[in-house]
């Protein structure tokens, strides 16, 4: 398997690097939607272990 991890990971890359040059707004939306959800599930765990804390 890890002879496959490098390739991949270039490959991840060079798409990334290619949906940010040819699609700016959308890799825009891509990542404040992204940091959306992570603040979302933050949000619901501070919630949650404020609920069991408590």
């Amino acid at each position: 398997m890890s002879r496959f991890k490098k390739p991949l990971t270039w490959l991840a890359v060079i798409f990334v690097l290619f949906f940010l040059f040819t699609r700016p707004a959308q890799a825009a939306g891509a990542v404040n939607g992204a940091f959306d959800g992570i603040l979302h599930g933050a949000d619901q765990l501070a919630i949650f272990l404020g609920k069991v804390l408590a």
